[in-house]
């Protein structure tokens, strides 16, 4: 197995994180335990991952000329992401406002500032996605750029990998664009209205998706295409923060499959590494290392 490259275009955010016995009820007041900020967001969070996974990765998207955005910045670059593709604009940066309870669970009010700019594509990004092994992609920016995105890169024979967070409609034009798929259960129900995992899935394929992994959370994940199912178990373990979890599996999931892992294998490491996320807290700061998935 040899290296791979990952382009990631997708949002990058300072995560304020409260972390709370129980999260309060509308028009309620707790009292947190403790606060943490971190960088986070879904595009930051799987290019992290991704490079702790021993990708070369490059990350497009924008930040805002503040505090925030030079620590995401800095943050990337000392995990070895290439951050020229990572525009400071003059809104600022996005933040995610989350509470985490007593049993790992969690409640997130997204704020996109920054990432609300990235409309469309320049020229040197393109290029980046053109010379990548892989393009991964999230909801948090406007969707008239991931559809360029995603259009750009079947063009030029680069792997699309989509997790369509936060849920909105997708066009069949999108998703036959789309390689790779990766919701989690809730996800997809809501895209397709179908409460089944395989039943979901299938009607992903359905619209035109070559392929689609449902992640089920401590139920592990199920893969399906047009050959058929398979089905991937998680271990059982005490979860301590679900923030991260479905970046670090999509994150090294791309990394598996550039890397030439076959499917099995490549899902059970990034299941490995998923469940190494949820027994820490925070987004970036609960991401394993590539030694710590291959020892699991």
């Amino acid at each position: 197995m040899g290296s791979t490259s990952i382009c990631v275009l997708g949002s990058a955010n300072m995560d304020l994180v409260a972390l709370v016995d129980r999260a309060p009820a509308l028009g309620e007041t707790v009292t947190g335990r403790s606060f943490v900020q971190m960088p986070g967001g879904k595009g930051s969070n799987q290019a992290l991952a991704a490079a702790r996974a021993g990708a070369d990765v490059r990350m497009i998207g924008a930040v805002g000329d503040d505090v925030f955005g030079a620590a995401i910045r800095n943050m990337l670059k000392e995990n070895g992401v290439e951050t020229a593709g990572l525009v400071s604009v003059a809104e600022p940066t996005g933040t995610a406002h989350i509470v985490v309870d007593a049993g790992g669970g969690n409640s997130i009010v997204v704020v996109p500032g920054a990432n609300a700019t990235v409309a469309q594509l320049s020229e040197s990004q393109r290029a980046v996605i053109r010379d990548c092994d892989t393009l991964l992609m999230q909801l948090e920016l406007p969707l008239e750029v991931v559809v360029e995105a995603a259009a750009w890169a079947r063009a030029c024979g680069t792997r699309v990998v989509l997790t369509p967070a936060p849920v909105v409609p997708l066009s069949n034009e999108l998703l036959a664009t789309v390689d790779l798929l990766v919701p989690n259960e809730h996800e997809a129900a809501l895209l397709t209205g179908v409460s089944d995992p395989t039943g979901a899935a299938q009607a992903l394929l359905d619209d035109g998706v070559t392929a689609v992994v449902v992640t089920l959370g401590e139920r592990g994940c199920l893969y399906l295409d047009a050959d058929g199912a398979t089905s991937q178990p998680a271990p059982s373990v005490t979860a301590v923060d679900t923030t991260a979890a479905g970046d670090t599996f999509v994150g090294c999931l791309a990394v598996a499959l550039g890397e030439g892992r076959n499917l099995s294998d490549a899902l059970g490491w990034a299941t490995s590494a998923a469940v190494l996320s949820v027994q820490r807290v925070g987004a970036s700061a609960s991401m394993p290392y590539r030694a710590e998935i291959d020892a699991c």
